[in-house]
């Protein structure tokens, strides 16, 4: 039960010692409750993401006083709450929701920057994302596309290819350094854009198996949010990736 998603792993339903399903007071984990949760996270999301769009950038266009508030804080405060997450899933009914509070303000400063940069922007990366998370779970649901290992394993490596790569951008940054071509509007920067939607999308699919996984195995209720959590995390990370490649199109016109 291996997901490429970071917070969704084979010790989040299984005791690592024994091999056993983690012990659960009460119900166990559903499927439509895991869908319902993953619902109102993403209404979480978009309520303060809506408030903070219209917060972010002045009447001219530029960043408004508490702009780099909602971004950075958004930014670090959704990375804490993830990681608290991560490592303490029970926490999971109470930090999923404040992940989705706090990530929401986050994608609406960002979203209204890049909408009045490329205006329309932000609608057509929405309808890809929830066009891409449609099109899998058909895909997933009908047996078009199978979470078989060797299917796991090339998706998980690439993650953590990925995130090396974004970890060194950000390092490298500090010191006035940046690599060259891949986050750029040429043909390099758009194929490597195009490649990270593609491992982006396909960690859905793994998300779906892991969900599925822990309902079959009679995973405690509460792993319904964090199911929820998981997948709001991978939606962010595809929806924020949509951005950026439909950024470096425009600005090739």
């Amino acid at each position: 039960m291996r997901s490429g998603n970071p917070v969704l792993k084979e010790s989040t339903f299984l005791d690592l010692g024994s091999g056993a399903v983690v012990s659960r007071d009460g119900e166990a984990m559903t499927l439509n409750g895991t869908v319902n949760k993953t619902g109102f996270l993403l209404l979480l999301t978009v309520m303060t993401a809506a408030f903070a769009w219209t917060q972010a950038l002045g009447p001219d266009g530029t960043p408004a006083p508490g702009f780099s508030v909602y971004v950075w804080g958004g930014a670090i405060g959704g990375l804490v709450l993830a990681i608290v997450t991560a490592f303490k899933k029970e926490w999971s009914p109470v930090t999923a929701p404040l992940y989705a509070l706090v990530e929401g303000f986050f994608l609406g400063a960002i979203s209204a920057l890049y909408n009045h940069l490329y205006e329309g922007i932000v609608m057509q990366a929405v309808m890809l994302t929830f066009g891409t998370l449609f099109a899998l779970l058909f895909a997933y649901r009908t047996g078009l596309v199978k979470a078989t290992e060797n299917f796991k394993l090339g998706v998980v490596a690439a993650t953590g290819g990925i995130a090396l790569v974004y970890l060194a951008t950000i390092v490298l940054g500090m010191f006035g350094i940046q690599i060259p071509l891949i986050h750029e509007s040429g043909l390099v920067g758009i194929g490597f854009s195009l490649f990270v939607i593609v491992i982006a999308a396909l960690n859905l699919v793994l998300d779906f198996d892991f969900i599925e996984s822990g309902v079959e195995h009679g995973a405690p209720k509460y792993m319904e949010w964090y199911g929820a959590f998981g997948l709001l995390v991978t939606l962010v990370w595809l929806y924020i990736e949509f951005l950026r490649l439909l950024a470096k199109l425009q600005s090739r016109d």
